[in-house]
């Protein structure tokens, strides 16, 4: 150390600090940039001998480029946008900051050629050129910039989510040539809405309208889909559509060979298998495929000239990432349609509070049927609240009240029932007879569910509970609290003893079923199609929906019954629904009325009053006590923000799955929302990305982690 710099040390003092610094960027600037060469003395490229590489490396404070040398037999394949493979560490000496780190291969891409680095010092080189294939362009890469930016991510761990792992087979394909344009379609259904053929016209005209569409119920809106693919295909651009599951991108990518025949478009899904799937994806790539219909995974799909990007049923909890950053299709989508002046189009047989946001902003136009038409294409709803379950002898009996019964009863007689239950299982959910406190495990706290054969296991590690009793009241006889699919359709098909039971949930999901008479029990989400449609259908346990500690419990509910009443046959065909929940509730009514855009309004309202996301901007820090309080206390928030919290978190919700960035079972962890209001959200992503990165750089992240996630889905 220069004995200048000791004094500062030493004195403590603001100027000759100032002054060091001032001479330090001083000696920088008139420092001449060194010309770029390996540590090996390999012989460079003559041209752009510089290559800029994003390591495969998803920390936050190595969110940045390092600059390699290019070996000159491998100048003509590093190209921009190539895999590549780097020494990164001990030894590659490419770091800017001149420290040497671990010196193991690593995967990146080659963003692109410099004639020079900024880092005066000897460069690595690159190791290797994986492929020839330009995978990541520009529009690419600033895509996924602004993803990570918005989400408080790295780039490489949104590139891990954008790009398909490299398959050599599917590489080594050539793709055919691009088809010719088709002829821009008829309104067809679209003049069910207003608006309908206005947008159809607008997208084969080259516009880009942006519109919330409430789709009518029935089959037709995958048709309605492939009509605004082919409107945009008219006009010589692209267009991609993103739906929450497999079975629904199925219908889209039928309803669009029915129109326009094979080779228009690609179906990006993770059933087709990585091989197939990644040379559809190339072929997107490549220009030979202008249309594409896929799962989440397919948001970054790399359409050339994009016209119009599509979402179906943005409340799935599919469009959410599970990987950080946990970016949302919706979002993704919305940016991409601001980026690349296109269109954009998100519907539903629902409405969410974002999107009614959309429409209030005046971001997106209404596309939605008047009245009439929605009252002739519904099914008749009728509900079963608890003062009806009260004076009901059959349901104090049994799970199905009588107007349940009635209405299975005269259904089955002209065609399949849907038997909706919120929960997969024979008996997921158990509570003491005497005092109704839930049964739990003894030795982690998880709960207690029975098996087909009768035993009780812990939904959370696994363990037989043998000898349970009530920690409260010392019995020892259990009750159901939720009644799951498999045992419904038992006790159904005692009660219709001639009539076959099917299910579809988790374990086997149905994709249709006959018209012949038959019971369907199913769980939210895995409703099969019915030919011709269902005769009635039955929403049990509406209370187990309604009553979950959530934020969009209400909205999430009232989506999944309309999800699985939109299948059942209209009023004149004698389609009826019954609910079983309270019909006083907002959620309820609005199924009955047909309205969820006015249930999402009046949803948008109150949480516009109350400061609630999506009016706000919202953050959840979740972490070990110690290492919240510390990350806390060092991120440099925004002046408007508010921190909620913290508060302790349990391991899993009751009945739901693990996933991935959930405490681990039995391990203490505790959340803070930190709010800020509209304009401040890009501030807040900012501020918690460079808490995380400083804490990651000094090594806390690795021995305790923080796990920060922007726009949860769940806030409680």
């Amino acid at each position: 150390m220069s004995s200048e710099n000791e004094n500062v040390e030493r004195s403590g003092g603001t100027e000759p600090e100032q002054l060091a610094l001032i001479r330090e960027s001083v000696r920088k600037a008139k420092a001449p940039k060194a010309k770029p060469r390996t540590w090996r003395g390999a012989a460079l490229a003559k041209e752009l001998p510089v290559a800029r590489v994003v390591v495969d490396k998803g920390v936050l404070h190595l969110d940045r480029y390092f600059d390699y040398a290019v070996p000159e037999e491998l100048d003509e394949a590093a190209q921009p946008g190539v895999r590549v493979r780097v020494r990164f560490g001990a030894g590659a000496r490419n770091v800017r900051d001149g420290r040497r780190e671990g010196g193991g291969l690593i995967d990146g891409f080659l963003v692109e050629r410099c004639a020079e680095s900024d880092y005066s010092g000897p460069l690595a080189a690159l190791a290797q050129v994986v492929s020839p294939e330009p995978v990541l362009d520009g529009e690419l890469l600033g895509l996924a910039r602004a993803v990570a930016d918005r989400y408080a991510g790295s780039l490489a761990d949104v590139l891990q989510l954008a790009v398909p792992p490299r398959h050599a087979r599917a590489e080594k394909r050539t793709s055919p040539p691009a088809p010719a344009p088709p002829e821009a379609p008829d309104a067809g259904s679209w003049r069910r809405y207003a608006r309908g053929p206005e947008f159809l016209a607008e997208l084969a005209a080259g516009g880009a309208p942006r519109a919330v569409w409430t789709a009518l119920p029935g089959p037709l809106w995958a048709e309605e889909i492939a009509r605004a693919v082919q409107a945009t295909l008219a006009s010589g651009r692209g267009a991609l559509v993103v739906v929450p599951a497999g079975r629904p991108a199925a219908r889209v990518d039928a309803a669009l060979r029915a129109l326009l025949g094979e080779g228009q478009h690609a179906l990006l899904t993770a059933d087709a298998g990585p091989e197939r799937r990644y040379a559809q994806w190339l072929a997107v790539r490549r220009g030979s495929v202008r249309a594409v219909v896929g799962t989440r995974a397919a948001m970054f799909a790399p359409v050339r000239n994009l016209g119009l990007v599509v979402v179906w049923d943005d409340g799935d909890g599919s469009h959410s990432d599970d990987n950080a950053p946990f970016p949302h299709v919706r979002e993704v989508l919305e940016l991409r349609a601001a980026r690349d002046k296109c269109g954009f189009l998100l519907g539903g047989w629902s409405c969410t509070v974002e999107a009614a946001q959309l429409v209030e902003s005046g971001w997106a136009l209404p596309v939605a049927a008047d009245r009439e038409q929605v009252r002739a294409a519904a099914p008749l709803v009728r509900t079963v609240g608890d003062d009806d379950l009260a004076r009901d002898e059959a349901a104090r009996a049994a799970r199905l009240p009588s107007l349940a019964w009635q209405v299975a009863r005269e259904g089955l007689k002209r065609g399949p029932v849907l038997v909706q239950v919120p929960r997969r299982g024979y008996v997921p959910r158990l509570a003491c007879e005497r005092c109704r406190e839930p049964a739990r495990c003894r030795h982690c706290a998880g709960p207690l569910e029975a098996r087909d054969s009768g035993a009780l296991v812990c939904a959370w590690c696994g363990r037989d509970e043998a000898a349970w009793h009530c920690q409260e009241c010392g019995g020892f006889r259990l009750r159901a609290q939720v009644v799951g699919a498999r045992r419904t359709a038992e006790e159904l098909g005692r009660a219709f003893p001639a009539v076959p039971v099917r299910t579809s949930g988790r374990e086997q999901v149905l994709d249709t079923v006959g018209a012949a008479p038959a019971l369907v029990v199913s769980t939210p989400g895995a409703e099969p199609v019915a030919e011709g449609g269902y005769a009635a259908a039955l929403l049990l346990d509406g209370w187990a929906m309604l009553g979950r500690p959530d934020l969009r419990a209400g909205e999430d509910a009232l989506r999944r019954w309309i999800g699985a009443a939109a299948l059942v046959r209209d009023q004149g065909a004698g389609g009826t629904v019954v609910v079983v929940a309270e019909p006083t509730l907002r959620p309820v009514q609005a199924l009955v009325r047909w309205d969820p855009v006015g249930h999402a309004v009046r949803e948008l309202a109150e949480r516009a009053e109350l400061g609630f996301p999506p009016v706000s901007r919202m953050a959840a820090v979740a972490g070990a006590p110690e290492s919240l309080a510390d990350f806390l206390g060092q991120v440099e928030l925004p002046p408007d923000a508010e921190v909620l919290g913290p508060v302790p978190m349990p391991s899993t919700e009751p009945g739901r799955a693990r996933r991935p960035g959930d405490p681990p079972p039995g391990e203490r962890w505790e959340r803070a929302l930190v709010r800020v209001p509209p304009g401040s959200g890009a501030a807040l992503a900012r501020a918690l990305k460079s808490a995380q990165a400083a804490r990651m750089a000094r090594g806390a992240g690795a021995q305790a982690g923080v796990r920060v996630r922007i726009d949860p889905g769940d806030i409680g």
